[in-house]
């Protein structure tokens, strides 16, 4: 399977995987998460408040604003519409997942984590208009395995509750791609390739 073949077939299956961990996980913690959140805290200590700097609107509010502003500066009308649009609408069918699932942390509902799915929208527009480049998807799943980390360290979230919201917003970000025009949904040619005649 091509990446281009995996990008396109993602969105159902980040979905469905998101589903299937919902499901498996139940209402409460695991012992996959018990065990994550000790080994976790032995390296970053018990409170590590500073990832949590990954997470927060202060950060993640600019990024949003600056890659609205480049897409509109280039006249990428339709990258602009997806990049105002698809962080709210990604919210918003979280929140109704988390009610769908009610696990709970205390009297908060869990899954899938909505901070996840903030770090991760927004990253993912970043992305989106600077363009799928290595440095670029480094530094994205850098900034958001940094802020899962503070989120499950510091008792917000269990690990899974991590996993299950980047299952389903890297597979809606993929869909918003796909909006902006920026992976057609079937290759030049009718789906074949052919090789350029010497």
């Amino acid at each position: 399977m091509t990446a281009r073949n995996l990008l396109r077939w993602w969105p159902p299956m980040g979905v469905l995987a998101m589903i299937a961990l919902g499901l498996a996980v139940g209402r409460g913690s695991t012992s996959v998460d018990a065990a994550f959140l000790d080994d976790a805290r032995e390296v970053t200590g018990q409170r590590p408040t500073w990832l949590l700097a990954f997470t927060d609107w202060w950060l993640l509010g600019p990024v949003l604003a600056a890659s609205l502003a480049v897409a509109l500066w280039r006249r990428q009308w339709r990258l602009a519409a997806v990049v105002a649009v698809c962080p709210w609408l990604v919210l918003t069918i979280n929140q109704v997942l988390k009610h769908l699932f009610d696990r709970r942390n205390g009297p908060y509902l869990e899954y899938p984590s909505g901070h996840t799915t903030l770090v991760v929208v927004v990253t993912g527009m970043a992305l989106l208009v600077v363009g799928v480049r290595w440095w670029a998807v480094a530094v994205v799943a850098v900034v958001c395995a940094l802020g899962m980390l503070g989120l499950v360290t510091n008792g917000f979230h269990y690990l899974t509750d991590t996993i299950g919201a980047a299952l389903l917003t890297t597979a809606l970000v993929c869909l918003a791609a796909r909006v902006a025009g920026l992976m057609p949904a079937r290759p030049p040619g009718g789906g074949r390739h052919e090789e350029p005649a010497d």
